[in-house]
């Protein structure tokens, strides 16, 4: 039996009433409710999230806006969101997020409000570097995934073939297991060196000096806190490769501005966008692929300066295909 839908317009100008008659096949009819249906259920799913997040000052505040902006795109609607401060109470914060279905916990502090919810919670992890027990959880990390690391050095001087990096295991091995399959890949050799402490990085790093050739090989500088750290051994570091001429990358964009060749930083919205699509498939029940990984959105940042002068000329439209090029003008 064919829907009808009557509709009366009464035209003026003296114009007889028209009535307009629509009629609709069942099987439009059942498209229509179908369609209607989807966009109410998915509206619904996208309400259903819950997002944890550091209540911090700028610049930080910034990222963890854009992260929201995008898991907002990405999710077709606003979700729930609590800022998380310093006296956050966890009883409250349980007690809140009962009827949540699924939580995306942004920083450290949304990584630590989550360890605390009930274990039956399905929890997204972002905006954070390294993760502890990261194989137990889902989510994606803040650090740049190393194959796009290798991938631009690769494009950027063909002629590499090693890969040289110093690193603290207890917070870098499992990143340093993934980039040796990466450096693998691009037929690349990953010479890794282990340093615990400010002490033994410096040595580690005197040796790869010693044994390289700027021709041939590049260091990669990773995320860690001991043989990265800032006051001390990255000026160390910069200071060599540039009298040696050997190519140095980073995973964090603040080292470019310091004059290493190029690195990889987070597209904010991007991962937004990745982390709604991650939870809103938990929420439609699918089982959660436990780990957390790499950071793949991510945007590009180059030190024109310093490529000058180990003596790569990149000519204007291969400087604009990166995000950021450092110095400034």
């Amino acid at each position: 039996m064919a829907v009808e839908s009557l509709a009366k317009d009464t035209l003026s100008l003296n114009q007889p009433d028209t009535t307009i008659i629509v009629r609709f096949t069942p099987s439009t009819v059942v498209r229509i409710c179908a369609l209607l249906l989807g966009l109410l259920g998915g509206r619904a799913h996208a309400q259903a999230l819950t997002v944890l997040y550091p209540d911090i000052g700028e610049p930080y505040r910034t990222v963890f806006m854009e992260i929201l902006q995008g898991i907002e795109e990405q999710s077709r609607a606003r979700p729930r969101t609590i800022a998380l401060s310093a006296g956050s109470d966890p009883a409250e914060l349980r007690n809140a997020l009962k009827n949540g279905k699924v939580v995306i916990a942004l920083g450290r502090q949304g990584l630590k409000a989550a360890s605390m919810l009930d274990p039956a919670q399905a929890v997204v992890i972002g905006g954070v570097g390294t993760v502890p027990d990261a194989d137990r959880l889902s989510g994606i990390s803040l650090t740049p995934d190393p194959a796009l690391l290798f991938a631009m050095l690769k494009s950027l001087l063909p002629g590499m073939r090693r890969v040289l990096v110093v690193y603290n295991p207890a917070a870098n091995e499992g990143q340093i297991r993934l980039a040796r399959e990466a450096a693998r890949n691009l037929g690349l050799e990953l010479v890794a060196l282990e340093a615990r402490d400010l002490a033994g990085a410096a040595r580690a790093y005197e040796a790869q000096f010693a044994a390289a050739d700027g021709r041939r090989d590049a260091l990669w500088l990773p995320q860690d806190a001991t043989t990265v750290e800032e006051t001390t051994i990255l000026p160390l570091v910069l200071k060599e490769s540039w009298s040696r001429n050997l190519p140095v990358f980073s995973s964090s964009v603040l080292h470019v501005k310091k004059g290493v060749l190029f690195g990889l930083y987070p597209n904010n919205v991007q991962l937004g966008r990745d982390l709604a699509t991650l939870a809103l498939s938990l929420q439609n029940g699918e089982t959660p692929k436990r780990g957390v990984t790499p950071l793949r959105a991510v945007r590009s940042a180059l030190n024109s300066r310093t490529a000058s002068h180990i003596g790569l000329n990149l000519v204007s439209s291969q400087q604009r295909s990166f995000d950021a090029v450092f110095p400034e003008p």
